[in-house]
């Protein structure tokens, strides 16, 4: 074995169980039933949401929210709801980010990309309705949540995937693909905590809150948010250089192609792999008031950090 990049730690059953419950609640929110007030769900559209959204994924961010809820002891229905909703967002954004006008991708999990199975405006329009989809499910009666939290639950995950997040990294990374300046390391850093760690931090966020944790406590769970959120790039952009379409299930070597910074790409993989060590152990170190309550959420920072796909 290769002791440089350590073997993932988190029981592939959890993850497994997880990813199985999520999928069946995902489709049962894309049912062909109209909801009160819905006036109709057209067929195409729906499939169209439902091939980005269903069948795959490591379901992570959900993963997480259910996680760091469980540190509380929070409803489980409501917080599976509420990881719903966020795998929505992530979803729709997977769909826009893969179109010509952004990424320009042909595959996505081993999958034709949305607009290649069915067009570009479905794909549009799909990404569309998962995003406004996602509110839906968090101010749902069926979310049995005090009203408060879930206002901060909407907030949080407005904020996160909005203009200050996630939407506002897709803008910098556009940017950044249209200059012939390099991008200096603290802006790399900062396109990255918007387009990929915004949404990471709310997950570890939103268990506490769904709970009702305290101030400090939904604190320790955000600055865990984003080290995992920083990992999970890092390790992304690793692959990048690393890995291959086989293995991801998606298009890799994209970065060196189109001459995108990244933090390995200008660092190397020893320093990405150093760096990653550390995250591992600073997030550790945050959980530890938490005791064996955080062992799972301990070993999802490890898997995050050093995962193959």
């Amino acid at each position: 074995m290769d002791e440089s990049r350590p073997t993932p730690a988190t029981p592939p059953a959890v993850l497994a169980d997880h990813a199985e419950r999520m999928e069946k609640l995902l489709d049962r929110l894309l049912s062909p039933q109209t909801l009160c007030d819905e006036i109709a769900r057209p067929e195409r559209l729906r499939a169209a949401m439902a091939h980005g959204l269903l069948g795959g994924g490591k379901r992570l961010r959900p993963f997480l929210v259910e996680q760091s809820a469980a540190l509380f002891h929070a409803n489980t229905d409501a917080v599976l709801r509420v990881g719903a909703a966020l795998e929505c967002v992530h979803c729709y954004s997977l769909i826009h980010d893969d179109l010509p006008a952004m990424d320009d991708d042909d595959l996505r999990r081993g999958r034709p990309t949305v607009h290649r199975a069915f067009d570009e405006a479905t794909a549009i329009l799909a990404g569309d309705a998962l995003l406004t989809l996602a509110f839906d499910i968090v101010s749902s009666d069926e979310t049995d949540l005090p009203p408060a939290r879930k206002l901060a639950l909407v907030a949080g995950l407005s904020r996160a995937a909005g203009i200050g997040g996630m939407v506002g990294g897709q803008m910098r990374d556009l940017e950044a693909e249209k200059t012939d300046r390099p991008l200096a390391i603290r802006d790399i850093e900062m396109l990255q905590s918007m387009k990929t760690g915004a949404l990471l931090r709310y997950a570890c966020e939103a268990g506490a809150i769904a709970a009702g944790a305290s101030c400090d406590e939904r604190a320790r769970l955000r600055r865990f948010g984003e080290i995992v959120g920083l990992s999970f790039q890092l390790a992304d952009d690793l692959l990048d250089l690393t890995s291959d379409t086989a293995t991801t299930g998606k298009a890799t070597g994209k970065d060196a192609a189109a001459n995108k910074a990244t933090l390995p790409s200008l660092h190397g993989i020893d320093w990405t792999t150093a760096r990653l060590r550390d995250l591992v152990v600073e997030a550790t170190d945050l959980l530890d008031p938490f005791g064996s309550k955080a062992d799972i959420l301990v070993q999802t920072a490890r898997y995050i950090a050093f995962r193959d796909r």
